[in-house]
Parts: C-alpha cells; structure tokens; sequence
C-alpha cells in the first residue's frame, strides 16, 4: 500500500530566533527536513505533502528542487487561520495558525492512503520512519488504530537550556494512555530533571512523544468533531491551540481510536536554542562520516 509523508513546516521557530526549517546544518548546506525526507525514502514512503502557510510557497518549492525528493510524488496543504468549521468565528484578530492539530486537518482534502506526519525542523533518524512504514502498510484507510513513535527523553533533551517534552502514559500492551506536556526540562550532569523540582529526577528513558504520528484518513472525522469542540470552548481565540496531542488524547479516553507506541532507540535532535545549531551540525557530521548519508545529500537509490 502507498504511504505518505505529511511535512508540518507551518510554523515559525521563536526561540531558535529565525526560520529554524531553513538554517543549514549538513556539510554541503543540507537542513534538517532534508535528512528526514532521505530516511522517509529510504523506509518507502512514496508521497510527500508538506503543509505551509501560503506565503512560503514560492520559497519551498525553490528549497525542495535541491532536496533528496527528485522522482517522488509531492504537494503543498495550505494551513490558513480562517480555515474554520462553521461553527464558530471568523476570528480576524487571528494571524497564526491554529497548531499541529489544525495543521494535519489542513491537509484533510489531499490524503487518501495511511500517513505519518513529522515537524519540518526536527531530525528523528532512520529507526522511526521504518518502524512507522512497516506499521501504515498493514493498515486499511478506514481503521482508526493510529500510531506514535516514542523517544527516550534523555535523547530528546538540548544541554543548552530547558525545554518541554510530552511525557507519555503507556496501557497495557504498548498502547499509548495520553501525553502530559511538561516544561523546564533539563539535563543536570548526568541526571534529566526539572527546573522546579530538581531533587526528583526522571526516567531518562521515559518515552516522550516528538510528534512523529501515523494515521489514516479515518483521523479526519475525529479531528473535526474535535477541532468544533475547542472551537465551542475556546477561551482566548487569538493565541489557543488545537495540538495533535490533546486532540489524540480525548480519542483515546472517548474510545474513538486507539494508538499503538512504538519505540525509538535514536537520538532526536532539534534547534530548540541557537546554541543548539554547532552541536546539532556536529551530529550530522559524525552521521555523514559514518557512512548514513551521502555528501551532498540527494535522493537515495
């Protein structure tokens, strides 16, 4: 079955101070969602919708002619801030976008097979997109038996300054119970712990969720039904956000899908601070020497 890939890169990156989806981190200019679009490849994944705000789009289809996509199938989803259920609104005063959940329903119209979805600026490794491959192509387009890839969140962490993290509950069997969003994060020597708490360390491997989601077009019922809830409840249209993880947790608790977590031994990385980026293009130095990938990056055989 065909399987698709679906690029959230709607958003701005405000920490890092800059457009964190085009800051070059490999050896011949490479960014990071060129090294995910290579290991999606390289798992099969034979389709990629990337979900942009409309303004970026003249710029990302000048960045994607120089990505590892050459011969495969591609599309842009829009995700607009009016782009709302009748339910409630227009919200003028609204400029941003309304969140990941909102991003993946952006793209409710393109996709009609199994699809994982990623953060643009977030390098995952191979070891998830071939775990979430090998999961999307057992499914049928109408089950709502979803799918995360979790991390270990001593993995995810920058040694640069505190950050948030989805805990993740897990249930019997490996299903995934919720994701409780949790800030001030940090590594203390060799201990995670956070900043308010600093004498209760956590879990290193306790699994965190980095928004690397499979579903099924039979997400995008649920989405909506879920995205006209919050809409109903909203107490601040102007800054509230629908998340993938909210959304996916009341599934989980009203029953309407479950989620099976499969495990990651990879390290995450990311430019969450910009005394992130030497580090994080020292990593994909040590990854290109080590024979993953190609330099300059292009499109894998």
């Amino acid at each position: 079955m065909a399987i698709t890939l679906l690029v959230l890169a709607a958003g701005m990156g405000s920490r890092f101070g800059g457009p964190k989806q085009v800051t070059p981190v490999g050896p011949s200019g490479e960014i990071l969602l060129d090294y995910s679009l290579y290991d999606a490849r390289r798992a099969g994944f034979d389709r990629f919708v990337f979900v942009i705000r409309r303004e970026m789009e003249s710029a990302f289809r000048e960045r994607l002619a120089r990505s590892p996509l050459h011969g495969a199938r591609w599309d842009f989803a829009f995700q607009d801030p009016h782009d709302l259920p009748p339910v409630r609104g227009p919200f003028p005063e609204r400029t941003r976008p309304w969140g990941t959940g909102h991003a993946v329903r952006s793209a409710r119209h393109c996709l009609e097979t199994p699809f994982a979805v990623i953060n643009a600026d977030d390098y995952y490794g191979r070891a998830g997109f071939l775990a979430l491959a090998d999961y999307l192509r057992r499914l049928p387009p109408e089950s709502t038996r979803f799918a995360l890839v979790s991390y270990h969140l001593a993995a995810t962490l920058s040694p640069h300054g505190a950050v948030s993290r989805g805990l993740c509950a897990l249930l019997e069997g490996g299903k995934l119970g919720g994701i409780t969003e949790t800030s001030g994060l940090r590594l203390d020597g060799g201990r995670v712990v956070k900043e308010d708490e600093p004498k209760a360390p956590l879990d290193p491997d306790q699994p965190v969720s980095m928004n690397l989601w499979g579903f099924t077009p039979a997400v995008f019922p649920l989405l909506e039904s879920g995205f006209e809830r919050f809409l109903l409840s909203c107490p601040d249209p102007a800054s509230a956000e629908f998340g993938i993880p909210g959304a996916v947790g009341k599934m989980i608790r009203e029953g309407s899908a479950e989620v099976s977590v499969l495990s990651s031994a990879d390290r995450w990385f990311g430019l969450t601070h910009p005394a992130d980026l030497p580090e994080v293009r020292r990593a994909i130095a040590t990854a290109v020497r080590a024979g993953d990938y190609p330099s300059p990056l292009s499109a894998p055989e």
